[in-house]
């Protein structure tokens, strides 16, 4: 794509473009004589040196020196009539041509005139009308136009295209992000509070202490698990896992766990989703809550976390916002708030 905006196609273009110039000199040779023949086609020499340089201009995009490169390019043109007669206006394509595709108001108009200059200047000046020069001037500012709507268009598609890249980039990036702190929030908060239960245990029941500090290791090593599948793209989070995971979480922070047993009432395709919303929300639990119970209920189309805590106990970071795009992007309904008398629910509708 790159070559078209700026490869061999337009140099090949540009180039193409000196055929005129080499055209006008056999006029020059033609119609003038001696030192009037040498000026003429020092004339047209200039005027390919000034044409090579307003490409190269309009290449860098430097329009003050194109504009002003392609005024002294018009003013060789008329001074080169005289030498060349109806010839003179094969250099006319090269102005117009040039001229056109930054002026696509006027592009008609300059096209139309330009083509009407060509067949009755020479005729009323010199008595022959310069048919192929009108011709050449129309179907050679077309193919250009053409070619320059192409560039534009490419260049538009690569600029589209690197926009795409970095959109893409940026929400991988999030994504990233909030995989890390809904796998990690869990996990560590797991690991807080077993760690937390290991001390207090390990004079009273040593055993019990040496279980507890055990499956912190567990909940370390899939911390680091959950860690590499969230960076590569493959984690995977079910429902009854999550379930799994939770009641252990909820039994070691001292809260009554009423969780479901089974997950078959929900289909193959929510699995996924609802086992993120048990996760944050019985990771808010134990991190918030101060609950002496905790409820989970799953229907078909929905999912609820309820305790009895002191209320806000869901973390309105970011938390709660990844977990509110994961069911927006699903197409459900997201719910968060306190219920009465004390408590918090946490519900997700498909």
């Amino acid at each position: 794509m790159q070559r078209w905006v700026r490869g061999w196609r337009v140099l090949v273009l540009d180039a193409g473009m000196l055929v005129y110039p080499a055209v006008t000199v056999p006029g020059v040779l033609q119609h003038s004589t001696g030192h009037a023949a040498i000026a003429g086609c020092v004339l047209v020499a200039v005027f390919a040196g000034c044409y090579i340089l307003a490409a190269r201009a309009a290449a860098r995009r430097a329009a003050r020196r194109f504009w002003l490169l392609l005024g002294v390019s018009a003013v060789l043109f008329v001074a080169t009539l005289p030498f060349a007669h109806a010839e003179t206006f094969f250099l006319a394509i090269v102005v117009v041509s040039l001229a056109v595709p930054r002026l696509p108001r006027h592009s008609g108009a300059l096209v139309v005139v330009a083509a009407m200059a060509a067949l009755v200047v020479p005729w009323v000046v010199w008595g022959t009308a310069g048919w192929t020069q009108a011709v050449a001037l129309v179907f050679t500012v077309l193919v250009v136009y053409a070619f320059a709507e192409a560039v534009r268009a490419n260049a538009a598609l690569l600029e589209a295209r690197a926009e795409v890249a970095r959109l893409a980039s940026e929400a991988e990036r999030t994504r990233i992000a909030r995989d890390l702190h809904d796998l990690l929030g869990h996990s560590l908060t797991a690991i807080t509070v077993k760690s937390t239960l290991a001390r207090r245990l390990v004079d009273a029941d040593t055993t019990r202490a040496g279980e507890e500090m055990t499956a912190v290791e567990t909940l370390a090593r899939q911390a680091l698990t959950d860690v590499r599948a969230a960076v590569s793209g493959y984690r995977e989070v079910t429902l009854a896992g999550e379930l799994a995971r939770g009641r252990e979480l909820l039994r070691a922070c001292g809260v009554a766990a009423d969780l479901p047993t089974a997950t078959d009432v929900v289909g193959p395709a929510h699995q996924e989703l609802f086992g993120w919303v048990v996760r944050e929300g019985l990771t808010n639990v134990a991190r918030h809550a101060r609950a002496t119970r905790c409820t989970v209920t799953v229907t078909e189309s929905t999912v609820e976390v309820v305790d009895d805590g002191v209320g806000g106990s869901a973390d309105e970071g970011s938390g709660l916002a990844g977990l509110r795009e994961r069911v927006r992007a699903a197409g459900g309904r997201f719910g968060a708030g306190p219920v009465l008398p004390r408590g918090w629910r946490l519900r997700v509708t498909l």
